[in-house]
């Protein structure tokens, strides 16, 4: 029998990719929207993250299976098994999103950093950023930038402090929390599809699948796949993606209360939100939720980045992997450091960040049903996965988020061109 703290060693070691991707989920343009959601209407949006963790685990799970039976990521199994102008279709998509969503970061991390030290402008700050997470992810070994990026997780914790710092009124927080508050007016709905769209997102899919197959390649060379291993997937996955939403939810408590009892209902940038916190509920909140945004910055675009030159060096067959190193796969490196530069030069070709999570979530909302539709549709094939398909369960999760997530797109795209 293990002790307590076995367990917790034991459950530290099993966490990974799940954990890494939920995380990762929460970057500083995800804090954008959910500190928008919080200002602008309270506490009514609390209850979207008991509807979006099991969405979420769902999907995750799937890709996490789809890595783990399969030893490839999702471009290289769509590659393998479908025709190649859905992986076109899905790379073109793909690249000016992950691109912008990048460039969005970016500049919420030096924009914060500017918040921190005035007296430094915030361009500095992000051309700094960015060459320290180029250099990193070029230069460290595939299992220390593993190690980082699960470190960093725990960054994620000061949101979970935050809230804490401040007066709450607890009945308030549960009635919020489990029942819904539906509004019919256009600007509830957008939010409404902007949680959705910023906690399932298309990139996510591509990262899982592939880290759980590097996590084979680099940990279990001879791995066969059994109940156990797929067990401790799915522990990994859901505590990933219950870590995300508890953050989630914790940065809307936080705006909710805060910023949307003091009269402060309009918040466009992370920044904002800092800068609003301050003297309303201290210097201590108003520091943490601060180095979180660049805390999550950290995690978040490796994630990204590593996304996109997964996406495409599996898409056109070129030699890829963040265990290799630069001289071995020149292609995979190049194409994240052309990522990191091209969204830290939307701040001089005047692309905001505001407009830039526009088009991302344009983007995302067109690929993201289609992309789900195929994760079922290989979870669900003998072929390819063997006796590890989709239970029941999953399946009825999963074609719920794809029904959502279709609704969603489409709602996004009226609004955004029509209404």
């Amino acid at each position: 029998m293990m002790n307590n703290s076995n367990k917790f060693i034991h459950f530290w070691k099993i966490l990974g990719p799940g954990l890494v991707t939920g995380a990762s989920d929460d970057d500083p343009s995800g804090i954008a929207t959910y500190s928008q959601a919080g200002a602008a209407y309270g506490l009514s949006t609390l209850w979207t993250s008991l509807i979006t963790f099991p969405l979420m685990a769902s999907i995750q799970e799937m890709c996490a299976r789809i890595g783990l039976v399969t030893s490839h990521g999702l471009a290289g199994t769509l590659k393998s098994n479908y025709s190649k102008p859905v992986l076109y279709l899905m790379l073109l998509f793909s690249f000016p999103a992950i691109v912008m969503n990048i460039g969005a970061d970016i500049a919420g991390m030096g924009a914060v950093g500017n918040l921190l030290f005035p007296s430094i402008h915030a361009i500095y700050f992000s051309v700094v950023f960015t060459i320290i997470l180029l250099g990193l992810i070029i230069y460290l070994p595939y299992q220390k930038i593993a190690a980082i990026l699960k470190y960093l997780c725990i960054i994620l914790l000061v949101y979970l402090i935050v809230p804490f710092l401040y007066k709450q009124n607890v009945t308030a927080i549960l009635k919020s929390t489990f029942i819904p508050t539906i509004r019919f007016d256009k600007n509830f709905i957008s939010i409404l599809v902007a949680i959705l769209g910023t906690t399932i997102s298309p990139y996510l899919f591509f990262w899982q699948a592939t880290m759980v197959s590097e996590d084979v390649i680099q940990k279990k060379k001879h791995l066969v796949v059994n109940k156990r291993i797929i067990h401790e997937m799915k522990q990994d996955v859901d505590f990933g993606m219950l870590f995300s939403n508890l953050v989630m939810f914790f940065i809307i408590l936080t705006t909710g209360t805060v910023l949307f009892n003091a009269g402060i209902h309009q918040i466009d940038t992370v920044e904002q939100a800092a800068q609003a916190l301050k003297p309303l509920a201290g210097n201590l909140a108003y520091l943490l939720f601060a180095v979180g945004v660049i805390g999550t910055g950290f995690l978040a675009i490796p994630v990204l980045s590593g996304s996109l030159s997964y996406i495409i060096t599996e898409t056109f067959g070129w030699e890829k992997g963040l265990d290799k190193k630069f001289n071995k796969a020149k292609a995979f490196y190049f194409i994240i450091a052309i990522s990191l530069i091209l969204g830290l030069l939307m701040q001089y070709i005047g692309l905001s960040p505001i407009k830039a999570l526009i088009y991302s979530a344009i983007l995302y909302g067109l690929t993201a049903p289609v992309l789900i539709a195929i994760i079922l549709h290989i979870s669900n094939n003998k072929r390819i996965m063997g006796k590890f398909t989709n239970g029941k369960i999953s399946n009825i999760l999963g074609f719920a988020t794809l029904i959502l997530m279709t609704v969603a797109a489409v709602i996004l795209i009226y609004m955004q061109f029509v209404g």
